[in-house]
């Protein structure tokens, strides 16, 4: 992929994710980006194609920040932490019409993302439940397959909107209480008094 292509998709994401998918048409987006509709079709040969490339950008990019700050923090609790406070600024600048539109009009994207959680988020929290328990701060009895999938099955509630239903729930709320619920199922003692401490008072 090109420089170009990449700055459309960027810029094409923002004007999706402020204004939702179904609504907004490729002219639309021309005009958005200050671009001639010709140049934009040289890239992307339809709104579908550009919508799916969106997306693999998007988890590219959530790729590249878990792992990194799997990479950085100082133990599992601070690292779901970051992966969690990654999330909630994400969704933050979400037109919750987003997922639906993807749902609704764009299986092909949309099963994209779904995979994208049974995979790639179901085994980083799996991996982040096997350094809390080496590094001393989860529960050694954990049941990690129920949690992950409780994990990942709690994203996709908050996502669909139907328990939590936006804007009456914000999105960065739900999703703080449940890395709370969270950490609060999965840590042993010295893990909340670190949580506690070093997390909540911060």
């Amino acid at each position: 992929m090109n420089s170009k292509q990449i700055d459309i998709l960027q810029r094409a994401s923002l004007v999706f994710m402020k204004l939702g998918i179904k609504s907004v048409t490729m002219d639309d987006i021309a005009t958005q980006l200050g671009i001639s509709k010709k140049t934009l079709y040289n890239h992307f040969r339809d709104k579908n194609q550009l919508v799916e490339n969106i997306i693999k950008s998007k988890i590219a990019e959530d790729r590249n920040v878990f792992q990194k700050a799997s990479l950085e923090s100082i133990n599992a609790i601070e690292e779901l932490f970051m992966h969690s406070k990654y999330v909630i600024e994400t969704f933050k600048a979400v037109n919750p019409t987003v997922f639906h539109d993807l749902q609704k009009n764009y299986p092909s994207a949309w099963q994209l993302t779904v995979n994208h959680k049974w995979d790639f988020v179901y085994n980083q929290f799996l991996k982040n439940i096997d350094r809390g328990v080496k590094e001393g701060i989860y529960r050694v009895d954990i049941h990690k397959e129920i949690y992950s999938r409780m994990f990942v099955s709690q994203i996709e509630t908050i996502v669909e909107g139907d328990v939590f239903p936006w804007p009456e729930f914000k999105y960065e709320t739900v999703f703080l209480e449940n890395f709370r619920l969270h950490i609060r199922g999965i840590a042993n003692e010295k893990g909340l008094e670190y949580f506690q401490d070093k997390i909540l008072k911060n």
